[in-house]
Formats: structure tokens, sequence, C-alpha cells
């Protein structure tokens, strides 16, 4: 390698912009959330398969254009103000996802994470903030998710899932202790709306953080007091039952 013997004039960039070629025969608009398509790097309006790079600051129209013809510049990194689906009070600090460039949820089940909750503006209304280069899904190393909305039995194919409870009273029963079951349970209620149920076997008990672990009785997140993301993670137990091997939230064993 030869070190610099003279000055050497670069370009720099500074702040949160950024640019990505966009694809062929497309347009995006300002205040889109753009996603990038890692198979070949063009941006386009964020849907599935695409990775959150920013949201748009300017237009950009590719209507008639070869892919790469122009550039989208992008704010990657920053707060926006969002309609987010059911947003609360309560919900400050939450993920947030998209499910396409103009739709934002709380479910994290096909969406794209966009960042969190910063702020509470009203009702369905909060500013989100978002670092596309930093910030990372909190339930990233689950590529299987699935809504529950209502009574559901797990079965050995439910290993390495994420559940997300989102109707309330809704009964999730494990399998006997033979058949293994590691997954995460989570409340995609809001607070105080959703109760959650896990049951064991009629034979098993669920074990864990100063639970009781009594036989045939559930694992309840407590209604009155249930948050949005409160979670308990399920593991293959011992012959007595499943183990509870992290809990957030409040919770406790039916009486």
């Amino acid at each position: 390698m030869t070190t610099l013997a003279a000055d050497k004039p670069r370009a720099y960039e500074v702040g949160d912009r950024n640019e990505f070629p966009v694809i062929a025969t497309d347009i995006i608009y300002e205040g889109a959330a753009v996603g990038v398509v890692d198979g070949t790097g063009y941006a386009k309006p964020l849907a599935s398969g695409t990775r959150f790079v920013g949201f748009a600051e300017t237009q950009a129209n590719n209507a008639t254009g070869a892919a790469g013809d122009i550039n989208v510049r992008v704010i990657e990194e920053g707060m926006a103000q969002l309609s987010v689906s059911g947003a609360v009070m309560t919900d400050v600090g939450q993920p947030v996802y998209a499910t396409d460039d103009d739709t934002f949820v709380f479910l994290p089940v096909g969406g794209i994470f966009i960042g969190f909750v910063h702020r509470f503006v009203s009702s369905g209304v909060v500013m989100v903030e978002f670092d596309a280069i930093d910030y990372v899904d909190p339930w990233a190393h689950y590529s299987v998710r699935e809504a529950i909305t209502v009574d559901k039995t797990l079965d050995i194919e439910d290993n390495g899932k994420l559940f997300v409870v989102t109707v309330d009273a809704k009964i999730i029963t494990l399998p006997a202790v033979a058949t293994p079951v590691n997954c995460t349970i989570i409340n995609g209620g809001a607070f105080g709306t959703v109760a959650v149920n896990i049951s064991p076997a009629a034979a098993d008990k669920i074990q864990g953080p100063d639970l009781p672990g009594t036989d045939n009785k559930d694992l309840i997140n407590t209604k009155a007091t249930a948050r949005r993301g409160d979670f308990a993670k399920i593991a293959t137990g011992d012959a007595s039952g499943p183990l509870c091997i992290e809990l957030y939230g409040t919770w406790a064993t039916e009486l």
C-alpha cells in the first residue's frame, strides 16, 4: 500500500440523507416509506420483500425510465408523524411496522419494521422515531410470525414461531410435554383490552419465574394491566411440563 504524500480532496456527506437508484417504471412519492430490494439494490415504495431505508424527501418519478435512471433522496434518520392503526397514549416506546409505503401498524406479522413510538399526538396519530441504519426490529430473530384471533392449540410445527394475540380472551393451548414447543407469545392489544391465556395440557404445569407450577392451570397476562408488547417465552421443560423462561408484563397463574 502507498500512503498519501499530498493532499487528496474527497467527496463527503454529512447528516441524515441518502440516495438510492429507483426501479424501472415506478413513482416514489414525497413522504413515502421507501424500501430497497436486497437482491437488486433498487429502491421502490415500501412493500413486502424490501428493506426500509427511510422516507422520501421529494418525489422520484421514474414512471417512464429504466432501473437506475434516477435516484430517490431519503431521510434515513429522524422523527415522522404517522397515522398508526389503533395508537393510544400508552403506546410510547412500541415498535411500528409498515405494510406498504403509507400504512403503519403495531402488528409485527406481515409488516416491515420502521421505528418506535416517540410521542402520542392524538388517537391513531403518533410521532415515530426511525433510524434505518441502526434501529433493529425487536423481534427480528423470528422469521415466522402469526397473529392469533381465535383459540389455538400448538403442535410440533409451531416451534420457533412468534405469536401475537390481538383478540381478547383467546386461549393458546400447549401440547403435552412429550411434544416440545419453543415459542414466544405476545399481547398485541392496547393497554387493558386483551387478556392472554396460555393453557398447559391437563397433566402438565407451566413452570417459570415465581410461578407456583400447578397442573392444568393457565398462565394469564392479566387484562386490567396488560400492555401491548407483554410477552411470555415458552421452552421445553421437564416431565412436569413446559418452562416459561422469560416474562414481560403482569402475568399470574390461574387460581
